[in-house]
Order: C-alpha cells, then structure tokens, then sequence
C-alpha cells in the first residue's frame, strides 16, 4: 500500500508553500514550476483517455490560432539590440484554456530559444520521485498526525476518505508533500493538468522543432526550498490547503481570466493579499529567485540574445516582479499590445 500511495503521491510537487500567499491553489499554478506539474497525478482523480496536450498539440495550426486576450507577455529591448519576451505562464491548464493568446505565438517565433524555470526533461527524470521522496517522507519515528493540529488532522482523514484514500496511508508524508498532493488532485478534478501547462506546451513544441531551450534554476533547488521550511510553516500551509477545498473552481477562473489579459495587479492582489504576514517566506519563494533570475536575463540581454522566458505569471507581478524589475535596469520593457518592431 505504501509504495503504491507513493507513486500516487509523486502525482504533483509543483507549487510554493503558502502561508505566505492567500491561496496555495493559485501559487501552484503561477509561481513554481517544475516539481509536481508534469508528473501523474493519483488515479483517484486521473479521467480515463486524458489528453497529453491539446489536440494536435505536434502541428502548427494549434498554435497560430488566435485566443481570446491580450496574453500575459511584456517585451525587455536593450540598447545593444537583445530582445526578450517575458511569458508568464499557468503550469496547469485545460484543454478549453486553448488557444493561447497570439502573443505567445510572436514569442515563440521570435525568439531563437526558449528559457523555463527548470532545464528541458528535468522534471521528467527518473531520479526525482526518489528525490522527492527523500525529501517528503518523514522518519520512522515521525508522522504527519504528530506534526499538524487535531484539527487538520481530521480535515486530512475526511479529504482522504471522500478520494478512496485511508489518512493512514497518508501519515508517513510531510506536510508540504501532502498539501501539494491534494492541490494537484483538486485542479485535476476541474480538467487542469500538468500536459496542457504553458510550460509543457511549448517545451513539446521546441523539442519537436529542434529550437533550443535551458533553465534559469535547477529541480535539486526547488527541493531544496521545501526543505528549508520549519514545522510550523509546513503546518499552515496544509492547514491553508484544508480551507481553501471548497472555492477551487472559482479562484481558478478568475485567475484564467486576469492571466488570459495579462492583468497583473488583479494576479498579484489575489497572490500576496496577506504576504506582509510572511516575508522572510516571500523573500525565499519569489523575491530571492526573481533576483537571481534578473541577472540572467541581464546577461542574455547584453549578449543581444532573443529569448521566449517561460515563468510562472507569479513572478512577473508586482514591486519585486521582473517587470519592475528589469524596468529598474535601465530596459524598456513593454506589453506585446504596445509593441510594433518586431
């Protein structure tokens, strides 16, 4: 039983610990990106005959068409004449979230690479379930139950009973393990899966095409991140994840809609309304990786690079969001809708 929950479990590590953020369900989606959103989520949840990407997801005509919006893609020029788009991306999507908007098209044809937040394949390897496992279990002398309060615990055992689980199979994982298994399995539950992610759409795409592509951090970091949480922080976040069940759908279709017209004061008041709460937790999850990040597009900028950026829309909002950020460096940075030199 354990081993057949653990391969369930592996579904789904792709999210950002939130208690720092008013909704883990949304920082899945639109802050970190890798871990959890391409893998199988638990077949509690998995409908037969899903779909890997949308239809003719390998052919062109896919991904001329027009969507609906003006898309979430801002354009950084330097001086030196290097060009990149700034793609914020949903790393779980559903079939009817297709067409994207043509921004992301001009993007991907005029770009000569394509950067994500983890290098093409790595969050496909074989070796990260074992990693993640590493990570996620407790010891033999710990269990969730010990770790959370009476009253999560029995949110878990009514969660776990109504998805033909036991919490008992869940005890041995730790709390931030938990709570992005259960995220993931809520999203899949409204058709929003890890194959039909941005990320992965275009990822599909480049390596059909042979259009190169890298990544700005590593899977061991993003790891690493989880582990860096305390008991208390893991505590709330599965606390948070309990309380947040039952307006799934309807955060996630504001979020699609902000998203599709690239409104980024509508993602980040919905992402950080209780932030100041939690800044060393903000600073670890996004405001240190943006900084990091910066420098790098710094560079391929003054190597007159021109590059599709692949991050989560998350990242792109706010006073320490790339967008203000690159703008703070001097780069004229605006929205595709404003662009005409292409």
């Amino acid at each position: 039983m354990r081993r057949e929950l653990h391969l369930r479990l592996s579904a789904s590590l792709n999210g950002s610990p939130v208690p720092v953020f008013r909704s883990i369900l949304l920082v899945l989606a639109l802050s970190l990106g890798g871990l959890s959103c391409r893998r199988q989520l638990p077949t509690s949840v998995t409908k037969d005959g899903e779909s890997s990407g949308p239809t003719g997801i390998s052919g062109m005509a896919d991904y001329v068409q027009d969507g609906e919006g003006d898309g979430c893609v801002w354009v950084v020029d330097s001086p030196s004449g290097g060009r990149l788009f700034l793609c914020g991306t949903i790393h779980i999507l559903r079939e009817q979230d297709y067409p994207l908007a043509p921004a992301y098209e001009a993007a991907y044809m005029f770009s000569d690479k394509l950067v994500y937040e983890l290098p093409p394949d790595e969050s496909t390897s074989a070796e990260l379930p074992k990693k993640m496992a590493q990570f996620g279990m407790y010891s033999a002398d710990a269990s969730l139950n010990e770790n959370i309060s009476p009253q999560t615990w029995e949110k878990v055992n009514v969660w776990a009973k109504k998805h033909g689980l036991k919490a008992s199979d869940l005890n041995r994982y730790r709390p931030w393990y938990v709570s992005l298994m259960l995220t993931a399995t809520e999203y899949a539950a409204l058709g929003a899966t890890p194959n039909l992610g941005v990320d992965t759409h275009f990822e599909k795409r480049a390596r059909e095409e042979g259009k190169p592509g890298e990544g700005l951090e590593t899977a061991d970091f993003q790891i690493q991140l989880f582990a860096a949480l305390t008991k208390k922080q893991q505590s709330d976040l599965l606390d948070q994840t309990m309380g947040e069940m039952d307006v799934v759908a309807r955060e996630y279709e504001r979020m699609i809609k902000a998203w599709r017209y690239g409104r980024l004061d509508d993602l980040y008041k919905m992402l950080f309304a209780e932030a100041d709460k939690y800044p060393d937790i903000v600073n670890l999850f996004l405001t240190a990786r943006n900084i990091v990040w910066v420098d790098k597009l710094d560079l391929m900028l003054k190597k007159r690079e021109k590059a599709m950026i692949l991050v989560g829309a998350g990242h792109l909002a706010g006073p320490n969001g790339l967008i203000e950020l690159m703008a703070r460096r001097g780069y004229k940075v605006r929205h595709y809708r404003e662009v005409k030199d292409f």
